[in-house]
């Protein structure tokens, strides 16, 4: 007869007859160590205290003072190709994540998520009997999938974790973030006045998983991966924390950066010898700016400060936790950056970044009335370039670029059971790749990648052990030729010789400059080599070309923000018509996969029963900081439009009746950047006000339908103000216009939120 299942045993017709057999799943061995990898966001090699910072950062000081400090650790530019290449040990080209995974270009080098053909760290491990589990960001599913409609084969689930708690998307807020459980959407626990901020959060998530699997299997060993949203923007921390660091930076940047420059020379964090790179263009002396800007500047590195401090203090946290579970001794735990500081905050700063992607310069002026606001929840800030290259020192240049200051990250490995003793607090300095990491980890854990996963073959894990280098500081470093590539710049690693193009868009690539840098003599980049040693130059831009081939690198491709914004077509969650429909209830609906109003003219049209004096949120998206409220309140139907605090609000000029109803607000463009709203009442006008700022960009929180997620639009109402009578359908119909700013707004819309 045929059998449900394998078995190597022997059937009679009676038992003592038979022979039995028991298929045991795979298990690791007793002494097998657990591993955590925590990925800090946005992170530059200067930030922390044990690289030359003077922000504290106890904890990780701590583990590197227990463990292994890297310092010449690199990763790609960007968020999602590091976490697409760490969780592999592959290039992220080859694997499909060139750039962000919110897109998708037709080529195999972009394709949104993962390829299936590159297992996972995590599928790998939980096949060979670890748990496995993941909180925080994850950042590697096409974000129009990222809904509670799914698919879900992308979502870390999907991906070989037992266990998921976190966000999808590229940011959120800490005190409002917009989370998943597993694979369905949940609500924050609490709220910033009750003390709640994210990064908590997830490590109290993480340390409960890790209790519930060691209290019932003590003998299963598992992996974490913790991507936390820390510190990329919006930086935010608790008012203590922002309290700390008032009058921390009032020096500026330029006495700051030399200050943790010279605290890395005294460390041996850099070599000695090494310079201190020149302020990028755009970046000005400190003593030149204007006493308002220095101001504003100041409290919004303060800012960051708060929220790294804050983040440092939570993976105490997480290491007190494993202590106290008896897992800290044999747990292999790294601490790493995915890129270098960011530059996304402009030459002055963001109060409200969302201002930047509608194309509004806020000036030092108009952002120091709300200096208060800074880091908490009524803010969406990020710092300026000249604190940015501060905490990449003592680097040129940003995250997204291919240069050190961009790609050279802070990595510390602790492992009490495994590294020695006489080791332990020293420094190494061989040149590592963030796709070194697991093939590291699997030859410590004596596990092979399988050649075919789940029917599928198997892309050759590329990246390089440097388990010998955890033992021996003097061991060569096995990783010796590395390609870099973001947005169309390039570089190339060859021993210590480093070739670097700085590409910008649309400019052909040919009419570009490489340069050249010996890293063992020049760190830091400043002593262009190109014109001196043209053979070497040419020597490494033939083997980048030859690499690109070999990990799929081609075609090179500059395109990013036109890459975004709603792709209305078939099989999508942006229909062709342009029309959306929902039904409550339903969860928060993700801002990629959510109508794609920004920049559009629309009209909304719920229809509702109600009896005198229900009132509530008919549809709502953004936050406080910025977003639109449709609600009924006192029998009127109304509509806040908060343009970045700038509220616009229209209350229906007659009550609106009991019993089956249609309430509509029909919003339009006009000429220049403002627009109009109308609110309607069964077909009647009942109201319209001009909107000085149709924004073309809302918020990084998407929709919800019949209240209000997250902290409030209006100050009329406490969220989530839930609409009290029956909404039957809300229809999002969209005014059809694909004219060329239409088209730009949507894509400034979607890439805002990265």
């Amino acid at each position: 007869m045929a059998r449900a299942s394998r078995f190597e045993g022997r059937i009679a017709r009676t038992v003592p007859e038979s022979d039995p057999w028991f298929d045991e799943p795979p298990h690791p061995a007793d002494d097998a160590p657990n591993v955590v990898v925590v990925l800090l966001d946005d992170t530059g090699f200067a930030q922390l205290g044990c690289y030359g910072s003077t922000i504290d950062t106890p904890n990780i000081d701590a583990l590197a003072a227990g463990g292994l400090q890297f310092t010449n650790h690199h990763v790609t530019p960007l968020c999602s190709p590091t976490r697409a290449s760490l969780l592999t040990g592959r290039s992220q080209h080859a694997v499909g994540m060139r750039a962000l995974s919110n897109f998708r270009t037709g080529f195999p080098n972009q394709l949104g998520h993962i390829s299936n053909h590159a297992a996972t760290v995590a599928e790998v491990l939980r096949d060979e009997g670890y748990a496995t589990f993941c909180v925080g960001k994850w950042h590697l599913a096409p974000m129009e999938q990222c809904s509670a409609a799914g698919p879900f084969d992308q979502w870390p689930l999907g991906r070989g974790f037992d266990r998921f708690y976190g966000f999808l998307d590229g940011e959120t807020d800490q005190f409002h973030p917009d989370l998943v459980c597993d694979n369905h959407p949940v609500d924050p626990p609490a709220g910033p006045d009750d003390g709640y901020h994210l990064t908590e959060d997830l490590v109290d998530q993480l340390l409960r998983m890790v209790s519930d699997s060691k209290g019932v299997r003590p003998d299963k060993p598992f992996f974490a991966y913790v991507p936390l949203g820390a510190t990329h923007a919006p930086h935010q921390a608790p008012p203590p924390y922002l309290a700390k660091y008032r009058g921390a930076f009032d020096e500026g940047w330029d006495v700051v950066r030399q200050r943790w420059f010279d605290r890395q020379v005294a460390a041996g964090v850099v070599p000695a010898g090494t310079q201190l790179a020149p302020r990028n263009p755009g970046v000005e002396p400190w003593d030149e700016l204007p006493e308002v800007q220095q101001r504003l500047a100041a409290r919004l590195q303060e800012a960051f400060a708060a929220f790294l401090d804050h983040t440092d203090d939570q993976i105490g946290r997480l290491v007190d936790g494993l202590r106290h579970l008896g897992q800290l001794e044999n747990t292999i735990l790294v601490v790493m950056a995915d890129n270098g500081a960011s530059q996304e905050g402009g030459p002055f700063g963001v109060m409200h970044e969302m201002k930047f992607f509608n194309g509004i310069l806020e000036t030092p002026d108009e952002a120091i009335e709300r200096i208060d606001d800074i880091g908490g929840p009524h803010s969406h800030t990020n710092y300026p370039w000249g604190w940015a290259q501060c905490g990449n020192a003592p680097f040129r240049w940003y995250k997204q670029n291919t240069h050190e200051g961009g790609v050279h990250v802070p990595m510390v490995v602790h492992w009490p059971a495994g590294i020695a003793a006489d080791q332990r607090g020293t420094t190494r300095t061989q040149f590592t790749y963030v796709a070194d990491v697991v093939p590291t980890i699997y030859e410590l854990l004596g596990v092979t990648p399988p050649a075919t996963y789940r029917g599928l073959e198997q892309l050759p894990v590329t990246g390089h052990s440097f388990a010998s280098v955890l033992a021996d500081p003097a061991a060569p470093a096995t990783n010796e030729l590395q390609y870099f590539e973001m947005g169309g710049s390039r570089a190339l690693v060859a021993g210590t010789w480093k070739a670097v193009q700085k590409h910008t868009q649309r400019v052909p690539y040919d009419d570009e400059a490489w340069e050249l840098y010996d890293l063992a003599a020049d760190p830091s980049e400043c002593d262009d080599l190109a014109a001196a040693q043209p053979e070497k130059l040419a020597e490494l831009i033939d083997l980048w070309w030859a690499e690109a081939d070999r990990h799929g690198v081609l075609p090179l491709d500059d395109r990013l923000i036109e890459l975004f914004g709603a792709r209305f077509r078939d099989h999508s969650p942006h229909p062709v018509d342009r029309r959306y429909v929902y039904r409550p209830p339903m969860s928060p609906i993700p801002a990629q996969a959510s109508a794609a109003i920004g920049g559009r003219a629309f009209d909304l049209t719920a229809r509702v029963t109600r009896a005198a004096g229900d009132e509530g949120v008919l549809w709502a998206t953004g936050t406080e900081n910025s977003g639109i409220s449709v609600f009924v309140q006192a029998d009127r139907l109304l509509v806040d439009y908060n343009a970045f605090d700038d509220h616009t609000l229209v209350a229906s000029s007659v009550v609106v009746p009991e019993g089956d109803v249609e309430l509509t607000a029909r919003f339009r463009r006009e000429d220049g950047r403002g627009g109009s709203v109308e609110v309607l009442v069964d077909g009647v006008s009942a109201g319209r006000a001009d909107l000085p700022l149709l924004m073309r960009v809302i918020s990084s929180v998407g929709s919800s339908i019949g209240f209000d997620h997250g902290s409030p639009i209006s100050p009329r109402y406490e969220a989530p103000f839930p609409f009290q009578g029956t909404l039957h359908e809300l229809v999002i119909q969209l005014v059809n216009r694909d004219d060329a700013a239409t088209v730009e707004a949507e894509a400034r819309a979607q890439m805002s939120r990265q």
